[in-house]
């Protein structure tokens, strides 16, 4: 990725949450750390997001999930994801994940999760860390960058 291709990220409400104020929050943290952020809104289907998000090519998906459903909604983003071609975007999410749960999304395919009261600057991070050699990463040095992330 070149200095001037700018990080493309989908922010996804998948499921039946209403709450979206923290992923509006971190929409608009995305947006003023220098992302294009596309908001799909409240209620959306996995296959929804998926198709928003090879539609719009983005590099990123993020999913927050309030419902307890998160780990049938992310498999099925991820299973979803390979099956339509887009298995090189990263998927990271939020929202109330018990830690045992994150371990076991992290070891699905998730990029990294991030719970309530996590600083919008950890994900933006993140997301740089994950970018800053390219598209190419291996997902050994995303995971690398991830536990430098979290000592900081």
């Amino acid at each position: 990725m070149t200095q001037d291709e700018k990080i493309r990220i989908l922010v996804a409400k998948p499921g039946l949450d209403g709450h979206d104020r923290g992923a509006k929050v971190i929409a608009t943290a995305f947006r003023d750390a220098g992302f294009e952020v596309i908001y799909t809104g409240l209620h959306q289907t996995p296959e929804m997001i998926v198709d928003a998000a090879i539609q719009e090519d983005v590099d990123v998906v993020s999913l927050s999930i309030l419902s307890g459903a998160h780990m049938t909604l992310f498999q099925r983003v991820l299973d979803l994801l390979r099956e339509r071609g887009g298995e090189e975007i990263h998927v990271i999410g939020g929202g109330i994940i018990p830690e045992e749960d994150a371990a076991k999304l992290r070891e699905m395919g998730v990029g990294e999760i991030f719970g309530p009261g996590t600083p919008t600057g950890a994900p933006i991070e993140y997301i740089r860390r994950r970018f800053e050699t390219g598209r190419g990463q291996s997902q050994q040095g995303t995971e690398e960058a991830a536990k430098e992330g979290d000592a900081t």
